[in-house]
């Protein structure tokens, strides 16, 4: 798998997802397929609008889908448990693309355990056994490490700032703590493969793996995927600072039903995405009104969700406003076409030989990797001029 090559469009694209049967995975996984048979359009698909039809993106026909979760619930099962009202695949597609869905479950394996007392370094090994595998049994040129799994608690401060050296240490201490995104980002990246980080979870944002990256020539992308509520502060916020309005507070009640919501149920899991949406307003403002972000678990919801935000600010003669918006959308299919979008980005960020945090993907994440600009416009422009090599 190495990383600065051009496959040939022969040759298929592996996407390993952590979390492989969940839900955002499932509807990718969906998605890619009855885009492949015509079935569906590229409404949501970012990479097929016009800036990045010279791009030489690989096409979506390529890909080949495999992965890990801790769950052996069939993919054709998973996949009609998103059936409406529930999700947001449509019965008569599922149906269509039944055999498929069939065909990848050969590549789906179970989550290696994290033994209690043994080295996290065997965690790493076994996943690294399973990758090698799935790109000699699907032919893959390179294979993507995209992590979709549940959002996992915030780790210990110590392990934020582990340098490389420091980390692979803690790889052979027997029981030593380290969070399953980053084990997984690490097995990727040191085998050559990039690695996505969709989740709130840690995953490649720590220094070693930072510096790991950069050794192995490999590209990263993350983190938290940018898909609600967030996009649209990302779009707003903009708004007030141009016009010189004074936001005085804004608040964001989010609930929603599916396995992330929760987890997020769970106040130390939602502390790093809370962390993640709250900043956005701010960085983008340049100073700090009243923010609340809230996350709550409706089980009822399934697959889709709901933001309400509240805004005050003023106007001229300190007038007080307010604006209010309602969100609702399926979570699963606002989060799958980003996922291909991101395959299909990185790996032609490993195609021209880039290595480290992809700071011109931060258009597609809560608290992008190598960029601090929260601006949605901004982002897409560096973006688009990224792509065109200015």
């Amino acid at each position: 798998m190495t990383s600065g090559q051009r496959r040939s469009v022969s040759e298929p694209l592996g996407v390993w997802l952590i979390g492989a049967r969940g839900a955002v995975a499932t509807t990718t996984i969906v998605g890619a397929i009855a885009l492949r048979r015509g079935h569906t359009g590229t409404v949501g698909l970012v990479t097929e609008t016009e800036p990045f039809h010279a791009s030489g993106l690989v096409p979506l026909d390529a890909l080949v889908f495999g992965g890990h979760d801790v769950l052996d619930t069939p993919l054709v099962k998973a996949a009609h448990a998103l059936c409406r009202d529930v999700g947001p695949l449509a019965p008569e597609l599922v149906r269509l693309v039944e055999d498929e869905l069939a065909t990848t479950e050969q590549h789906l394996r179970p989550a290696p355990a994290i033994v209690e007392g043994r080295p996290p370094r065997e965690f790493v090994g076994a996943v690294q056994r399973d990758l090698d595998d799935f790109r000699r049994s699907s032919g893959a040129h390179r294979v993507i490490v995209v992590n979709v799994a549940t959002t996992e608690a915030p780790p210990a401060s110590a392990v934020l700032g582990l340098d490389l050296a420091g980390l692979e240490r803690m790889l052979d201490v027997p029981g030593a703590s380290l969070p399953p995104s980053a084990l997984y980002a690490y097995a990727a990246m040191d085998m050559g493969a990039p690695y996505v980080n969709f989740t709130p979870s840690v995953g490649a944002s720590l220094p070693g793996l930072e510096a790991l990256a950069d050794a192995r020539g490999v590209p990263h992308a993350g983190r938290d995927g940018k898909t609600g509520e967030t996009l649209l502060k990302s779009a707003l916020a903009p708004m007030f600072r141009m016009r010189n309005l004074q936001v005085r507070s804004w608040v964001g009640f989010n609930v929603l039903g599916n396995a992330d919501g929760l987890a997020l149920s769970n106040p130390a899991t939602a502390a790093s995405k809370t962390e993640s949406k709250g900043k956005v307003v701010p960085s983008i403002l340049g100073y700090d009104p009243h923010t609340l972000v809230r996350i709550d678990y409706v089980p009822t919801l399934g697959d889709w969700k709901t933001a309400w935000d509240l805004i005050q600010f003023e106007g001229f003669l300190r007038t007080p406003m307010t604006l209010q918006f309602t969100w609702q959308g399926a979570d699963s299919a606002l989060a799958a076409p980003l996922v291909l979008d991101l395959v299909r980005l990185v790996d032609l960020a490993a195609a021209r030989g880039e290595r480290g945090g992809l700071g011109h993907l931060a258009f597609f994440f809560k608290s992008p990797v190598g960029c601090e600009v929260h601006d949605l416009a901004e982002q897409y422009s560096r973006l688009c001029q990224h792509l065109k090599g200015s």
